[in-house]
Order: structure tokens, then C-alpha cells, then sequence
């Protein structure tokens, strides 16, 4: 979603901060804007807005001499008022002096807003944004800048990331935080504020973490940091465990490619050091601390959104399966609203790849407010989700920059597998099947691979089917979160109208949609449910549909039912959505790409949802 870049030091700043945007391009965008305070005694804040790509905008900021040291920028993904250069971040106040950026949602902004056009502001957007400069500048007229900002803070409802220039105050930035990602990337006479670390890793790996409620003033020199009520705290200053060359395409077309591609190493990457098959455990680093806990755990709730609520669902029956503990999987966006019956045995596991999804978050606070045991299965160091759950576990995927999720994805189910051994030994998992399921994950990354070898024959299904309208995709048991997902992917990436469904219900309803213009995609390996998902092909081949199957290698039934045939190796039945999932993350990708889409970052979608 919507990102924030500033800077402030010896560089000049334009830059640095057009640099910053086209790096956080892939959240996803509608708009870019910039503001630097012009230097050489200029007094003047030169500010920059375009709809559309940060291209446009780098292209009107060539046509201008922007001089200085001190900037803030910004991409919009329109919440309050349609994309356009009005609406466009940064906004200013009445007088031009105070310039700001902002990512998150101000609740209270109409009350706000009409106060202060009873109190003689004029306002130029349809932002809930704007307001914040406004406010600054109201308070400016009884205090000095940083004190105003303070006062300000303490008004706004909702959520918010920000950043704040004042012309007067030349060599001072303030950033504040609640509730919406900010980080300030410390270097060498230079600090870069971002809402996402990929904006700030080509100059610096020091990074602090701001905490909601946070407020700090930044200058060339250095950095304070306090809360509302200016009482100082006092921040450590963390490394980043990820670089530049981990976050480019390699020479491939898409990040979404190279992504797809790097699932053998990410998968091992989240296995690493955590596999011990002599006595059949799981070593799970980031639980030590609450191992007692969870071996008095009686029920598990996982919490999630998009696609990693599907990777919560193949979780629900490992963990079933396996470690026998009731789990349920809820919309992490529904969660909070439907009064969750908590308590100290059970365990709320938040599931994201950022770890700043709003609703994730919001429902981890609840579940901490209500006494449960949170734990997150996270992607990004340091993440807000990481820094406020009780424990948890790193996927290592590293940057994941195409806005829909492939590797992160894998990932979690490679997480799921290895908490679903860490649990199940706890409790009545045998030596022997402990020692089984991390046996055949092992082999997982090489499977991966053998399916990878198969892109040409993935493509050419893709383009045979890509100028369907619509499509149907089952699986069943395991591998009904996988049908969900990758009917999810095909939506997300080449707007294709697509329903995942359990193929036992599609005679109770979707089954009426089936006609020669409607293929079906079934998963459909060689489990316990093989021959209950043969019947639902046979029902759709009686009525004319074409069908498209995900198998096992060696079956040679299948190809007596579908039109076409994608081969997986075969492995356990817990494991196949790892295998089950690649085809159709290629399959997604190349109807994007042959409908000329830009497939790393899809229409009206954003990377990291930070508003609810």
C-alpha cells in the first residue's frame, strides 16, 4: 500500500527519494508526489505531484532545478478521494510552509476538517491526509514546530505513518508512527525515513524501528525519539538481514518469475537448522521461550489474510492431523468483530509476509488483550506483527517484491510443516513419523525443481486457455486451500473470474455454471481422496466441460479424464500442496503476461495492506 520515503543529509535530495519511490512501486500505487526545501536561503518547499507511475513524476522533476538536501515523497493507493494530482501526496497547508506525508486512515478528519475551515483553512484536496498540515499549522501560531506536531498527534484518530517538513525549520524532518510502518535508516551524516526497509538497504543496513506512538525529529546530525507527551526514549539501532541484490529481477522479466523460481532455495531457507530427523523433531528457535505454553495449549487459532490464509487453512489439517489440536482459521478482517472466546490454553498464530497487515495486527492486539498465547509466522524482520507477538518464526524467504505472494507462500506451509512436528512430538507423534514427514520435506526443494522444468509445457496450457472468462478450480482435503489459492493468483494476476471451491460441493451448486466455455481445474494427486475427486471429473466431462488436472507422476487414469495434464512427484499427502501449488502460480503468470499485464504489480492490488 501507500509508501513513504525521506531524507535528509549532504546528498541532494530529489534523487534519493525518486529512488526510494521506484522501489516501493511494487506495494502498489496510483499516484507519486515529492517536496524538497529548497536550499541557498531559498525558503521555499518545491513540491511535485503526478497521477500514475513514479515515471511520470521523475519526468516532470527532470524539467525543474531542484536544489536541497531535506525531502519527503510519496506513492498513493487512493482511500479517501479518486487518484489524481490534487489528491496526490505531499499535501500542504495554507501558506505552502508545512509539508506532509501520510500512510493510514484519519478517522476523525471530517470533524477536524470542519473546524478548521471555521477557523479560516482552505483545503485543496479530498483527503483525509491534508488535515495534518492544517493542524500543524494551527498550532504553529501559538508554538514552535515540534511542539505543534505533538499537539497535533494527539488529536488524530485512526491510523497513521508520517512525515512533516516546515520551511522555517530547514534541517529538521519528524516522522511519527501509529499503527501504519515507519523505519529511519541511520547512515554515515545521513538518515533515510521509509515505511518500507527496500526503500532504505542500497544506503544503509542500520535501521531503528519506530513503536506506534512514536514520534522523532531527525536532523543531518542525529536523531531524538519520544512519545507524545515529548518524554524521550531511548532506541537501539538494529541491522537488516537482507540486500539489494536479493531484491532485483536477475535478469529476468518479472519479479513474480524470479520468485516463482527461487522456491527450491526459499524452501530450504525455512528449513534450515531446523530439522533434527534423529530423534524427530522440529527445531523451532523463535517457540523456545513458550515451549512450556504451547505443550498446555488445547486450541489453536490462526489468523491471517489473502494468500496466507490459505497457506492457515492447509495448517488447520496438518495440525488436526498430526499434532491433534482443534484448530479454526478466520479472515484475520473479521476476527475482532466477532467477540472471540480467548483463553490462556489456546494460541492465536498470525500468519503474514509483511507483518504490518492491519487486520493481522489488530487481530493479534485483540488476542493479547484477551490473554491468549500469540505467536506470527512472519517474513519481514522486525515487522511490527514479529515485534508484538510473544514468539514466533522467520520464513527467511527474503524480500518478496511481486505483490502477489509465491515464495512467502511456500514458506508458510514449510513453517506449518515443522510447527506441526515441533507440536505433534510434544504431545503422541511417534519417532517414526516425525522422523517420516521431515524426511520427505527435505526432499520437498528438489521436487520443486522437477516441477519448474516443466514451465514450457506449463505455458503452453496457459496460452491454450487464456481467452476464458471464466474458470473453476477444486481440490479436495489438503488440497482444497491449494484450489483457493490458485484461483486467487489467476484473479490477482491476469483478472480472470475464477471460484475455488472443495470439489465434493460443486454438485451442490457450481456444477449448473459447467458448459464447454467453462473449464474446470482440478488438483487432484494421488491421497486419500483420489477417487472422490476422479467422480467430480467424471461429472464434469459428462457435461461437456474441458478439464485441466494437477497429478501425481505415474498416474495413468488421469489422462483418461482431463484434456490437459500438469505432473507433480509424488510425496505425502501432507506435503503436496508445496508441489501442488507451483503449477499454478505459473499458470497465473503466463495468462498475465500474455494478456500484457504487469504482472508484479496487478490493478487496484497493494503489496502490504496497512489500512483496515
Amino acid at each position: 500500500m501507500c509508501g513513504i520515503i525521506g531524507y535528509i543529509g549532504k546528498k541532494q535530495a530529489a534523487p534519493v527519494l525518486l529512488d526510494g519511490l521506484k522501489r516501493l512501486e511494487y506495494r502498489g500505487y496510483d499516484s507519486a508526489g515529492i517536496s524538497v526545501i529548497g536550499e541557498n536561503g531559498s525558503r521555499k518547499i518545491f513540491t511535485l505531484k503526478a497521477t500514475g507511475k513514479v515515471a511520470i513524476l521523475e519526468e516532470k522533476i527532470s524539467k525543474q532545478n531542484i536544489i536541497g538536501n531535506i525531502g519527503i515523497a510519496h506513492t498513493r493507493w487512493a482511500t479517501h478521494g479518486k487518484p489524481c494530482d490534487k489528491n496526490c501526496h505531499p499535501h500542504l497547508d495554507c501558506s505552502g510552509n508545512i509539508s506532509v506525508v501520510h500512510n493510514g486512515i484519519i478517522e476523525n478528519y471530517r470533524q477536524l476538517k470542519n473546524q478548521l475551515i471555521k477557523n479560516g483553512h482552505h483545503f485543496s484536496s479530498e483527503t483525509d491526509s491534508e488535515i495534518v498540515a492544517h493542524l500543524i499549522e494551527e498550532f504553529c501560531k501559538k508554538m514552535d514546530f515540534r511542539e505543534a506536531v505533538l499537539q497535533s498527534l494527539k488529536l488524530l484518530k485512526g491510523t497513521y505513518g508520517l512525515a512533516i517538513l516546515h520551511k522555517d525549520h530547514p534541517a529538521q524532518m519528524i516522522v511519527a508512527r501509529l499503527g501504519s510502518p515507519l523505519l529511519l535508516g541511520v547512515g554515515k551524516e545521513e538518515f533515510i525515513v521509509a515505511s518500507d526497509a527496500c526503500a532504505i538497504v542500497q544506503y544503509t543496513d542500520k535501521v531503528v524501528y519506530l513503536e506506534d506512538g512514536e514520534v522523532a525529529l531527525i536532523t543531518s546530525e542525529g536523531f531524538e525519539v519520544m512519545n507524545i507527551k515529548n518524554k524521550q526514549i531511548e532506541k537501539k539501532v538494529s541491522t537488516l538481514d537482507w540486500d539489494m541484490e536479493q531484491a532485483q529481477k536477475n535478469g529476468l522479466p518479472h519479479f513474480m518469475l524470479k520468485e516463482t523460481f527461487e522456491q527450491p532455495e526459499s524452501v530450504k531457507n525455512a528449513m534450515r537448522g531446523r530439522i533434527s530427523k534423529a530423534d524427530g523433531m522440529a527445531r523451532l528457535g523463535g517457540l523456545r521461550d513458550v515451549e512450556k505454553k504451547l505443550k498446555n495449549i488445547n486450541r489453536i487459532i490462526i489468523v491471517s489474510c489473502g494468500t496466507s490464509y490459505y497457506a492457515g487453512l492447509v495448517g488447520e489439517y496438518m495440525l488436526e492431523e498430526y499434532a491433534g489440536i482443534p484448530v479454526e482459521v478466520e479472515y484475520a478482517s473479521e476476527f475482532r468483530y466477532r467477540k472471540p472466546i480467548l483463553n490462556r490454553k489456546t494460541a492465536v498464530i498470525a500468519i503474514s509476509q509483511s507483518g504490518e497487515t492491519a487486520d493481522t495486527l489488530a487481530a493479534i492486539l485483540e488476542a493479547k488483550n484477551k490473554g491468549a498465547l500469540t505467536l506470527g509466522i512472519i517474513n519481514t524482520v522486525g515487522s511490527t506483527i514479529a515485534r508484538e507477538t510473544e514468539a514466533g518464526v522467520y520464513n527467511h524467504a527474503g524480500p518478496e517484491m511481486g505483490v502477489a505472494s509465491t515464495k512467502a507462500f511456500t514458506s508458510q506451509l514449510t513453517i506449518l510443516t515443522l510447527l506441526t512436528v515441533f507440536l505433534g512430538r510434544q504431545r503422541e507423534m511417534s519417532l517414526v513419523t516425525g522422523q517420516r514427514i521431515l524426511k520427505e520435506l527435505e526432499k520437498i526443494p528438489a521436487q520443486i525443481e522437477t516441477i519448474l522444468k516443466q514451465g514450457k509445457e506449463i505455458k503452453k496450457i496457459a496460452l491454450k486457455y487464456k481467452n476464458y472468462a471464466d474458470f473453476l478450480y477444486m481440490g479436495r482435503k489438503y488440497n482444497f486451500p491449494i484450489a483457493m489459492e490458485g484461483a486467487l493468483k489467476i484473479k490477482e494476476i491476469a483478472y480472470v473470474h475464477c471460484a475455488g471451491y472443495p470439489s465434493g460441493e460443486m454438485k451442490h451448486g457450481p456444477i449448473a455454471l459447467i458448459d464447454k466455455n467453462f473449464p474446470s481445474l482440478f488438483v487432484v494427486p494421488k491421497d486419500s481422496v483420489y477417487e472422490k475427486n476422479i467422480s467430480g471429473m467424471q461429472e464434469i466431462k459428462a457435461r461437456g466441460g474441458k478439464i485441466i488436472a494437477i497429478a501425481t507422476v505415474g498416474d495413468k487414469e488421469i489422462k483418461k479424464q482431463a484434456n490437459d495434464v500438469i505432473f507433480i512427484p509424488k510425496t505425502l499427502e501432507m506435503l503436496t500442496p508445496l508441489l501442488s501449488v507451483i503449477p499454478l502460480q505459473l499458470l497465473a503468470y503466463y495468462v498475465g503476461v500474455s494478456k500484457g499485464y504487469d504482472v508484479d504489480k496487478p490493478r487496484n492490488l497493494a503489496k502490504s495492506v496497512t489500512v483496515e
